[in-house]
């Protein structure tokens, strides 16, 4: 497929009358561009099949923990703080806490609470917007990078995204329903 300057496919229009002059352009196309001066075809400008469309998540087909994660990660670079629950300042279950609370699903406040909710279930093959919990109270969001995990780490430190490790990773994964 041909591509014009702007590195896009172009489809020209042209009106009804100007389709007698795409015949004419064919076999000759100094008189077509004379009798219709307004509509000529550059060599720029041709039809084209259309590009395959890619799909892309929309709030419609991505999971609800993953629509949380999205608000989740609009809270990067604020502070970690003891007890925080929004909005400008987070402890880890605070911020699963605020970012749930934004899209109507009512997760309870702290890490154990959220542990024996009915809104959860457990799973071993987590994906994007998932929690990980960690054994020591700790939890965070499953992102699609791997050993990656998204949330307020501890104190000093900003929310963001979190490299774990052998010695500091989750113990267990949890699906929002």
């Amino acid at each position: 497929m041909r591509r014009n300057w702007l590195g896009r496919s172009a489809l020209v229009l042209l009106p009804a009358a100007a389709a007698g002059a795409l015949t004419a352009v064919a076999t000759q196309p100094s008189a077509a561009y004379q009798a219709s001066p307004a509509y000529h075809v550059s060599s720029a400008f041709y039809a084209a099949p259309a590009a395959p469309v890619t799909a892309q998540l929309t709030a419609s087909t991505e999971s609800i923990g993953g629509r949380i994660l999205d608000e989740a990660e609009t809270r990067a670079g604020d502070w970690y703080v003891y007890g925080g629950a929004g909005p400008s300042v987070f402890d880890c279950s605070g911020l699963v806490y605020w970012a749930s609370h934004k899209l109507g699903v009512n997760l309870p406040r702290t890490t154990y609470a959220m542990l024996s909710s009915s809104l959860l279930y457990r799973v071993s093959s987590p994906r994007r917007g998932d929690l990980a919990f960690y054994g020591t109270g700790h939890v965070e969001f499953v992102t699609t990078w791997s050993h990656t995990t998204f949330g307020a780490q501890n104190t000093g430190t900003r929310v963001g995204w979190h490299t774990w490790n052998a010695y500091w990773h989750p113990t267990m994964y949890f699906r929002i329903r």
